[in-house]
């Protein structure tokens, strides 16, 4: 059940309705918010615990969904509605339909990947994901200890229907959240591999499918910036140490949401789109806004 209600200050841009909520506690690191419709829930990872739990919104209960879940993370909806997540400890990106677990894909050129992280699928189906080395280092605490063995942490590009695989962004050094623009020709990859007090969210442009030229950066915001996603208006919501940020399709800072804990990931749900659910640290949040998620572009 809801347990707090943190006040949430003056909000000039007209994007909040509301304060923030803590929802649930007692994770040790909660990653990958995904709103599931047909269920009325928001699944979400606890990483550490290996167990992917669910918030009912209308019992207001957090359950385990399922344990011994090979260290999940990032998950968003295909087109079909089916939940398809990211796999730390399978080193995979997979497709759960009716409890039931299918990978997608594992390897490339031959090698593992290091342990897929963030994943969105665009409107021709094609699953785009990260892949950083957090499942796989030495502390176990995320994954299984293992070696990067393509040599790199890069962006991907599958598609499922013709089985073609990418590496579509191959210089970051720890690619991690990303999102596309609401017609799907930008792509925005958080960097957290970078060092210092400033996070990284650099943006591609993208055509056919495929990155077409040179990343830019789109801002830095304070602490570290994981998971994000942009709403109907281009704006991108992103997690920035403890808080969220909204920033402008230029970049623009437009709004900072303050959080009790540090905020991993963000997601939109709610029966008509407009609450943000936020994991942060050990706990999910949720505050009501005005705005939607950007919706997949009609082919």
């Amino acid at each position: 059940m809801t347990d707090a209600t943190h006040a949430t200050p003056a909000d000039s841009s007209g994007l909040i309705a509301g304060d923030l909520e803590k929802l649930w506690t007692g994770g040790e690191w909660l990653e990958g918010p995904v709103w599931v419709p047909a269920t009325q829930s928001v699944w979400f990872s606890d990483i550490p615990n290996n167990r992917i739990l669910a918030f009912d919104r209308t019992s207001g209960e957090t359950q385990v969904h399922r344990n011994a879940v090979e260290y999940t993370n990032g998950r968003t909806l295909d087109l079909g509605g089916q939940v398809v997540q990211c796999s730390h400890g399978r080193r995979a990106v997979e497709r759960e339909v009716g409890g039931q677990v299918e990978v997608l894909i594992d390897s490339w050129n031959g090698h593992r990947f290091n342990s897929p992280n963030d994943v969105v699928v665009a409107s021709d189906g094609a699953i785009w994901f990260t892949d950083p080395p957090y499942g796989i280092q030495e502390s176990g605490r995320e994954g299984h200890p293992g070696e990067q063995e393509y040599g790199g942490c890069f962006v991907f590009r599958f598609d499922p229907a013709s089985g073609e695989l990418a590496a579509v962004i191959t210089e970051l050094v720890h690619p991690n959240g990303l999102a596309l623009s609401p017609d799907e020709r930008l792509l925005y990859v958080t960097d957290t591999g970078r060092t210092g007090d400033e996070g990284y969210i650099c943006v591609y442009d993208v055509a056919g499918g495929l990155i077409a030229g040179e990343g830019r950066v789109f801002a830095t915001p304070p602490g570290t910036t994981d998971g994000l996603r942009v709403d109907t208006a281009g704006r991108v919501w992103t997690s920035a140490g403890s808080a969220v940020q909204v920033l402008s399709a230029d970049g623009e800072l437009l709004l900072e949401i303050p959080v009790p804990e540090v905020v991993s990931n963000v997601c939109f749900g709610g029966p008509d789109g407009t609450e943000l659910y936020l994991t942060a640290s050990a706990s999910l949040y949720r505050i009501r806004t005005t705005v939607t998620q950007a919706g997949r572009p009609v082919r």
